[in-house]
C-alpha cells in the first residue's frame, strides 16, 4: 500500500465523523436563528441593536478565523476544533441565561471569537487527510453537512420555541457539548498527515495574504458571500411583494434550495474528478448568475422554488471547489489559508444584508440585479487567476 492509498483509507473512515461533527455544529447554530430576534426584543433591543447583534458574530469570525487557522497549523487540528465547539456551547448557554442586552452581546462576541476556529480548521483537516484527487470530495462532504445542518436547525428551533424562548438555546448548548465529546473521543489528530508542515511557520500577515496571487480567490468568495447574504436578507420581502408568499411557504422554499445545494455538494468527488475545480467554479458562478436573473421573474411558489434551487446548485459548488483549489495552490499552511477564506466569507455576510436592504429600498429587484453583476465580477477574477496560475480548462492543477 502506498502513502496515497493509506490517506484515502483514512479519508473513508474519517469523513463520516467530520460530516457528523459539522452537521451537529450547524444544527446547533441554526436552532437559535428563529428565536434570537424575539429574545433580543424581550430584553429591549431596538431594530438597529438587533442588526448589530447579528453582525457582531460575523465580525468576530472575520477577525479571528485566520488566527485560529494558524494556531491549528502549529498545534494540530483536534484541539482547535474542540476550542471552537466549546465556544459555541458556552455562547448558547450564555444566551439562555442572559437577563440584559449587554449579556447577549457578550455571548455573541465570545461565540464568534471562539467558533471562528470551526470551519477553517475542519477544512484544513480535510486537506490533511486527502490526496489532491480526493480533496474536492472531502470539501464537498463538509459543505453538504453544513448545509443540511443549517436547514434542520431552524426547524428544530421553531418547534422548541413553543416551550419557551430559552429552550432553543439550552438545546443548542447541549447539542454542541455532545459534539465536543464526539470530537474528544472519536476524532484523531491529522496534522502529521499534512503535506505542507513547513508552511505552518509562515507569519500571520494580512498584507502578505493580500499580495499573494491566490488572494483573487479570497475576493471571489467575498463577492459570492456578499450576493448570497443580500439575497437571504431580502427575498422574503421580494417574494411577499411579487408572489404573495408567507413565512411558512418561504421556509419550504429555502429548505428546497438548501437540499439542492447539499445534494450537489455531496457529488463533488465525482464532479471534481471529471471536470476539475476550475470548470466547476466557473460553472457555479454562471449558474448562480442565471439564478439571480430568474428570481426576478418569480410569480408563485413553484417558480420561486425552482429558481432558488437553480441558484442553490450553482452557489453550492463554489465554496468547496475554491477551498480545494486554495489548499492545492497556496504555500501557506492549510489552516491559515482556509482561515483567510473564512474571514472573507464572513466579511461578505457582514456587508451583504446591509447592502441588500439598501438596494431593495431603491428598487425591489436591485439586490438580484446586483447579484448578477457581482457574479460576473467573481467570474472575471477567477479567469484572471486561472490565466496567471496557468490552469488548463477543466483542470484544477497547473498545465504541464
Amino acid at each position: 500500500m502506498n502513502n496515497k492509498d493509506g490517506i484515502t483509507l483514512t479519508l473513508n473512515r474519517v469523513l463520516p465523523v467530520l460530516f457528523s461533527i459539522m452537521f451537529l455544529v450547524m444544527v446547533g447554530f441554526g436552532i437559535i436563528i428563529p428565536v434570537l430576534p424575539f429574545y433580543a426584543e424581550e430584553l429591549g433591543a431596538s431594530p438597529a441593536e438587533l442588526g448589530l447583534l447579528m453582525a457582531v458574530y460575523s465580525f468576530m469570525q472575520f477577525i479571528f478565523a485566520p488566527m485560529w487557522g494558524k494556531v491549528s497549523d502549529r498545534i494540530g487540528r483536534k484541539p482547535v476544533i474542540m476550542i471552537g465547539i466549546f465556544g459555541l456551547s458556552l455562547s448558547f448557554f450564555m444566551l439562555a441565561l442572559s437577563t440584559n442586552l449587554w449579556m447577549l452581546f457578550a455571548a455573541r462576541i465570545i461565540g464568534g471569537l471562539l467558533s471562528a476556529a470551526n470551519m477553517p480548521t475542519v477544512m484544513a483537516y480535510v486537506a490533511d487527510i486527502t490526496t489532491e484527487d480526493e480533496r474536492g470530495k472531502g470539501m464537498g462532504i463538509v459543505g453538504a453537512a453544513t448545509g443540511l445542518g443549517f436547514i434542520l436547525g431552524p426547524a428544530i428551533g421553531g418547534i422548541f420555541t413553543n416551550i419557551n424562548l430559552e429552550a432553543p438555546f439550552y438545546i443548542a448548548g447541549i447539542l454542541s457539548f455532545i459534539t465536543l465529546i464526539l470530537v474528544l473521543f472519536i476524532l484523531k489528530e491529522s496534522i502529521h498527515l499534512s503535506e505542507n508542515k513547513a508552511a505552518s511557520k509562515n507569519n500571520l500577515s494580512w498584507g502578505k495574504a493580500l499580495r499573494d496571487p491566490i488572494a483573487m480567490l479570497y475576493f471571489l468568495q467575498f463577492f459570492v458571500s456578499l450576493s448570497l447574504s443580500g439575497l437571504e436578507a431580502t427575498f422574503a420581502y421580494f417574494a411577499a411583494a411579487t408572489a404573495g408568499l408567507d413565512a411558512v411557504t418561504l421556509g419550504y422554499i429555502f429548505m428546497i434550495m438548501g437540499l439542492a445545494s447539499a445534494a450537489v455538494q455531496g457529488s463533488m468527488g465525482k464532479l471534481t474528478k471529471k471536470f476539475g475545480e476550475a470548470v466547476i467554479i466557473q460553472a457555479g458562478i454562471l449558474i448562480s448568475a442565471a439564478g439571480f436573473g430568474l428570481i426576478l421573474f418569480t410569480q408563485n411558489f413553484t417558480t420561486a422554488a425552482i429558481f432558488l434551487a437553480i441558484f442553490g446548485v450553482g452557489n453550492g459548488v463554489i465554496r468547496p471547489s475554491v477551498s480545494s483549489l486554495l489548499t492545492k495552490k497556496s504555500k501557506m499552511g492549510y489552516g491559515l489559508v482556509t482561515g483567510y477564506l473564512s474571514s472573507f466569507d464572513s466579511l461578505g455576510r457582514i456587508i451583504g444584508p446591509v447592502l441588500g436592504g439598501l438596494l431593495y429600498s431603491v428598487a425591489i429587484g436591485l439586490p438580484y440585479i446586483s447579484g448578477i453583476f457581482l457574479s460576473i465580477l467573481a467570474y472575471v477574477l477567477f479567469r484572471i487567476f486561472a490565466s496567471k496560475s496557468n490552469l488548463e480548462a477543466g483542470q484544477g492543477t497547473p498545465a504541464e
